[in-house]
């Protein structure tokens, strides 16, 4: 039974309760009711008699001390796919979130799925429990769940929400792995720097400070450049931090990840692997939601929070906008220039068809494809950059460094 109204229309609060049945057996929990005596009629219907009751004010669990702050992909995608075998097999969803809240998750996810097991078991929709951890359970999740709930598939759903959360999570894997090498290579470049500057240097500098050797104008500029790090290599690294620091609270704020994220979206060969991967998410999640039943600019509303970039969601909504007002999707994606255009004749096909939830969900394997053509294409450009970087450093460090010595040994030989 709904105790809770959409709207409003009923004040109810969350009670937890001691009570006894008719054979003196204690039992406690949490329950949605107006006023203790609601909460009364409410238990005495489970043949429960109300012993004491208090109002129950506490929050929602706090992510700061959780390891990352937030529930993972992969450990959402269990959950999912967890929850529709469960519901599928003909378990109650009340019943499936108690049995859920005892796996092997992460102990943020296990409290925040205690809370959601208490309010549905109070009465209210999944959807709705799910709503108060908007941190755990992005809009896409939960748009998933409320339109499962008015169609009476929910298993199904959450199968095809399971599926989503996986293949995002291989591509984001597969995006990290193709980019460790390159920035492995950087940080050896800047290492291998770093220490000769520092170390190296110094000590042959040392060595021929008593030779009469007239030094090359390339060795006497690294040897100040090597007496500068030395003597403000501290202030330098306080710069450097307070620079980074600066940029990551800048990215932090709404505008700053705006610009962050338009930048990186016209970015050469950066650009083409975020345009590949923002197709594939929309091809998975907007032919989800159309197949679901939800309505197109709806769905477009919905779809934004996939996208993972903000600049990208900003100019989509404004899509959203222009179909709302009588313009068809083909129209609208190809006056804001977001998608490839071989997507927006996919969309065009699955409008003119009527089949648009199908055209798009065959087409999420060709712009997954397509990005980790990207990617490949990016590191194979990258790499040899980073190595003629190095060789092209060290090269000029052992020239500074070994020309006075060959001096010394040209003169030595004469």
């Amino acid at each position: 039974m709904r105790t809770a109204f959409y709207g409003g229309a009923k004040q109810v609060k969350k009670y937890k309760y001691n009570a006894i049945n008719l054979y003196g057996k204690r039992f406690q929990g949490t329950f949605l009711a107006e006023n203790e005596k609601d909460l009364r009629r409410q238990l005495a219907k489970q043949n429960l008699y109300l012993v004491s009751a208090r109002v129950d004010t506490e929050k929602s669990p706090n992510p700061f001390f959780s390891l990352t702050g937030k529930v993972s992909v992969g450990e959402l995608s269990t959950f999912c796919r967890q929850f529709a075998i469960m519901i599928t097999s003909g378990t109650s969803i009340v019943d499936s979130l108690a049995i859920l809240k005892g796996q092997a998750y992460s102990s943020y996810l296990k409290k925040v799925l205690e809370h959601v097991h208490e309010d549905v078991k109070a009465g209210k929709l999944l959807s709705e429990a799910l709503a108060k951890h908007k941190r755990v359970f992005p809009n896409f999740f939960r748009s998933m769940v409320r339109v499962g709930e008015i169609s009476g598939a929910i298993d199904k759903v959450l199968v095809a929400v399971a599926d989503y959360f996986e293949t995002d999570n291989k591509m984001r894997a597969k995006t990290k792995s193709a980019l460790i090498y390159p920035c492995i290579l950087i940080i050896m470049a800047i290492g291998i720097i770093v220490l000769m500057v520092a170390f190296i240097i110094p000590t042959f500098q040392d060595a021929l400070a008593s030779l009469e050797v007239e030094m090359p104008a390339l060795t006497l500029a690294l040897y100040d450049i090597s007496a500068y790090f030395r003597q403000h290599w501290m202030q330098i690294v306080l710069i450097i931090a307070a620079v980074v620091f600066v940029c990551f609270v800048f990215v932090r704020t709404k505008g700053g990840r705006y610009q962050w994220d338009k930048w990186k979206f016209h970015m050469p060969y950066v650009g083409n692997i975020i345009k590949n991967n923002i197709s594939a998410r929309f091809c998975r999640s907007f032919s989800l939601l159309v197949g679901s039943g939800m309505d197109i600019v709806d769905a477009m509303d919905e779809v934004c929070i996939v996208f993972g970039n903000t600049y990208v969601a900003g100019q989509f909504k404004k899509a959203a906008d222009d179909v709302r007002q009588g313009m068809t999707l083909t129209m609208a994606m190809e006056s804001y220039k977001l998608f490839p255009t071989m997507l927006v004749q996919m969309v065009s096909v699955g409008e003119q068809t009527g089949d648009l939830e199908s055209v798009l969900s065959r087409s999420c394997s060709f712009f997954e494809n397509q990005a980790e053509r990207a990617i490949s294409s990016l590191t194979s450009i990258i790499q040899p950059i980073i190595l003629c970087i190095i060789g092209a450093s060290v090269g000029i460090l052992f020239y500074a460094v070994y020309s006075p010595l060959l001096q010394v040994m040209n003169t030595l030989g004469t």
